[in-house]
């Protein structure tokens, strides 16, 4: 009877086994089926940051490149006209020029004199226009010579300007600012000329 009654038990405790090994494998499955769906929400996820992030870097490449031809074409605009501004400024004292001309032409009876004063205006309008924009002009006699600014032309003996002083200006020098724009050429003292006798000391017997 004890073997009857094991093996009318037998069947119960398998069934029960495979239920707990089935359940167990249940479980699992789900675990990982919703560890695949959470994967598969962040890939979406990281997909979607992607694709927004590679349509704003097209963005972005397409505004440097406007930005690029714009900086180009005024870069090319400035280069072109970037006398404009000066070249305004100096139409007057070109009118100014073609005036005098015309009325010492007319007036034959104008004195040299008025003509002189007439081209020294329209001079002092030149000057003082390219003065606006920074252009000054190098300062030349009883200075030191300076090999950045002047240029010598000759060396002249001076018993009056000291040596290496600039003695006469034959052209005049110009400054943009503290660039020159132009050396002045000029003469420059080479000292006392040398005399024959030595010289003797005041005071001397």
């Amino acid at each position: 009877m004890d073997a009857e009654q094991k093996s009318a038990d037998s069947p119960s405790r398998i069934d029960g086994l495979e239920n707990e090994d089935g359940g167990g494998t249940t479980e699992k499955e789900e675990t990982v089926a919703s560890r695949v769906t959470e994967l598969e929400k962040a890939l979406e996820t990281k997909t979607e940051e992607y694709k927004g992030l590679y349509d704003k870097y097209l963005r972005l490449a397409a505004e440097f490149d406007n930005y690029k031809r714009v900086v180009q074409r005024e870069q090319r605009e400035q280069i072109k006209f970037g006398n404009e501004q000066l070249l305004k400024e100096l139409l007057p004292t070109l009118d100014n020029m073609e005036r005098a001309i015309k009325a010492a032409r007319e007036n034959e009876q104008a004195s040299l004199e008025a003509v002189v004063q007439g081209v020294e205006l329209t001079l002092k309008q030149l000057v003082s226009t390219l003065a606006k924009f920074g252009v000054q002009s190098i300062e030349t006699t009883g200075q030191v010579f300076d090999p950045s600014a002047h240029q010598a032309v000759s060396h002249v003996s001076s018993d009056s300007i000291p040596r290496d002083h600039i003695i006469e200006e034959f052209q005049k020098g110009y400054r943009l600012h503290d660039r020159v724009l132009r050396a002045a050429m000029v003469s420059v003292s080479s000292g006392p000329a040398a005399n024959d006798e030595p010289h003797q000391p005041t005071g001397s017997s």
